[in-house]
C-alpha cells in the first residue's frame, strides 16, 4: 500500500493471492459515509468490509488499509488505521486531514463539523467495530455473539475443501449451527452479492449448501427465517410501553427474536424519533433499550450457566456404573436446561448413528422423564400423563381414573394451555389439549 493514500469509497486494486499466487482485483474502501452507504456500515460490522476472496482457490484476505468512519448523526469521526502498515505520523495525518477535508465538502452548510477536528483513533478493526455499536445502543452480549458466529463462519469457509474437517468442526459446532448462524450466513451472502463480490458470494453460497446437507437443517437452504414485521413491531409495542415490573416477562416469552438485528432496528426507531424533534420520547426509548438489553444480558448469562451445568451432570451421569441410580441422586438438576442438553445429544448421536450411544440416552431420557413427571405437582402430573396417551380411548381411561381431580377449572386450564402453545406456534400440542379438554368437559358437563 502505498504511503500517498486517498480516501475513497471504493476503489480497485490488484492483489495477489497468499495462496495460489493467483492475481485478481478487489474493490478497497477507505472512507465509510454511513448516510451516503449505509450498506458498507452492516458489511464492517460483519467482518466482510475489504475482503478479498480469491476467484481461483476461494481463499479469503482482509486488505491491510487505513479507513475512515463517518457518521454525520451521531457527530462521529473514526479512524482505523493497519499497525502492519508501518505509516509514519506524518503519512496518518495526511491520510487523517484528507478524510475530514472530503467529508466536510459534503456536509450541508449548516452542519457540525467541530468534532471532525478531533477523530477518535482504533488500533484494530474489532475495536472500531465495538466504538460503532456502543454509539448504537447495541448490547456487549450482541456484539459478542455475533463476533463469534463470524468467527465460526470464517473458520468453516477455510475448510471447504477439506470435507474430513469441515465435517469435524460441524460436530463439534452442531448446537450453534441454529436459525440465527443461518440468517447471519444469508445476510453476510446477500452483502457480498449488494458489494458485487461474486467470488465472495459463490464461497458462501456453496458453504450453506454444504452446512444444510451436513446438519440436515432445510431453514440452511435460505438465508434464515426473518421475524415478520407486524410480529416484531407487537415485541417493540409491548417493551416499549410494558411497566418494568413486566420487561423480564415479557422477554422470557419473546426471547428468540431478540438479537443483534433487533437492537439495530431498535436504535433505528430512536433516531428517526429524534430527528422528529421528540427529544423526551427517544431518551425514555433509549433508556428503555438500555434495560431490555442489561435484562437479556442477564438472561443469557444464566441460560448459559444452566447449560454448562447441565452438560456437566450429563458427562458424570454418562461416566457412571448405573446411569438411571445417578441422574436420580441429583434428580434437582433434572429441569428444562437439562432435558435440552440431553436432547440435543441424542439428536447428534442419532445423526451420527452410533446406535450404542442413541440406547444410552434414550434410557436416560426415560429417567428423566419420570423424575420430572414426579416432581410435578399432580394436575401437571395429570396433563403431562394425558399428553403421553396415544389414543382417545386412553385419554378417557385416564380422567376416569383421576375424576375428583376433573373439574372446570382443569378443562379451563387445558384451554389456557392450549392458547400458549398456539401462541408459541406448537401447533400439534395445541391441537392436543383442546381434544383433552374435550373430553375431560364431557365428563364434568
Amino acid at each position: 500500500m502505498s504511503s500517498a493514500i486517498t480516501p475513497m469509497v471504493a476503489q480497485p486494486i490488484q492483489l495477489g493471492c497468499p495462496r495460489c499466487q493467483h492475481v485478481f482485483q478487489s474493490q478497497v474502501t477507505t472512507l465509510l459515509d454511513v448516510s451516503e452507504q449505509p450498506e458498507l456500515k452492516k458489511a464492517l460490522l460483519s467482518g466482510q468490509l475489504n475482503v478479498a476472496v480469491c476467484p481461483n482457490c476461494s481463499t479469503a484476505t482482509m486488505i491491510a488499509t487505513p479507513l475512515t468512519y463517518h457518521d454525520a448523526d451521531k457527530q462521529a469521526c473514526m479512524v482505523y488505521i493497519p499497525t502492519e502498515l508501518n505509516l509514519s505520523l506524518e503519512e496518518q495525518e495526511r491520510f487523517i486531514g484528507s478524510s475530514t477535508s472530503t467529508i466536510t465538502q459534503n456536509l450541508p452548510p449548516q452542519a457540525p463539523r467541530g468534532y471532525l477536528l478531533t477523530p477518535k483513533r482504533f488500533m484494530s478493526i474489532e475495536s472500531l467495530a465495538d466504538a460503532i455499536l456502543e454509539a448504537d445502543g447495541i448490547p456487549r452480549e450482541a456484539v459478542e455473539q455475533q463476533r463469534h458466529y463470524v468467527n465460526l463462519i470464517s473458520a468453516l469457509a477455510e475448510a471447504l475443501d477439506d470435507e474430513t474437517h469441515l465435517a469435524r468442526l460441524v460436530e463439534q459446532h452442531r448446537n450453534e449451527l441454529n436459525q440465527e448462524f443461518f440468517a447471519i450466513l444469508g445476510a453476510f451472502i446477500e452483502t457480498s452479492i449488494q458489494e458485487n463480490q461474486p467470488a465472495s458470494a459463490q464461497l458462501l453460497s456453496t458453504l450453506r449448501q454444504k452446512l444444510a446437507h451436513l446438519t440436515g437443517v432445510e431453514e440452511a437452504s435460505g438465508s434464515g427465517a426473518a421475524v415478520p414485521p407486524a410480529e416484531l413491531e407487537k415485541v417493540f409495542e409491548q417493551l416499549e410501553q410494558a411497566p418494568e415490573e413486566q420487561i423480564e416477562e415479557i422477554l422470557a416469552e419473546v426471547r428468540p427474536m431478540i438479537d443483534y438485528a433487533f437492537f439495530q432496528t431498535w436504535t433505528a426507531r430512536i433516531h428517526t424519533i429524534e430527528k422528529e424533534g421528540r427529544e423526551d420520547e427517544a431518551q425514555r426509548l433509549a433508556a428503555r433499550r438500555t434495560r431490555v438489553a442489561e435484562t437479556v444480558e442477564r438472561m443469557d448469562r444464566e441460560a448459559y450457566s444452566l447449560i454448562e451445568e447441565s452438560s456437566r451432570v450429563l458427562h458424570s451421569v454418562l461416566e457412571a456404573p448405573d446411569m438411571a441410580a445417578a441422574l436420580r441422586e441429583q434428580n434437582d438438576k433434572v429441569n428444562e436446561a437439562f432435558m435440552m442438553v440431553l436432547s440435543a445429544n441424542l439428536e447428534s448421536a442419532r445423526k451420527e448413528g452410533r446406535e450404542d450411544v442413541v440406547a444410552r440416552l434414550e434410557e436416560l431420557t426415560q429417567v428423566a422423564v419420570d423424575i420430572i413427571q414426579s416432581n410435578l405437582p399432580p394436575e401437571e402430573r395429570l396433563i403431562n400423563e394425558l399428553l403421553m396417551a396415544p389414543t382417545p380411548e386412553q385419554i378417557t381411561t385416564i380422567l376416569q381414573k383421576n375424576s375428583e381431580m376433573v373439574t372446570t377449572e382443569f378443562v379451563k386450564k387445558l384451554n389456557e394451555l392450549s392458547q400458549e402453545q398456539e401462541k408459541w406456534g406448537n401447533a400439534d400440542i395445541a391441537s392436543r389439549l383442546r381434544h383433552i379438554a374435550r373430553q375431560a368437559g364431557s365428563l364434568v358437563y
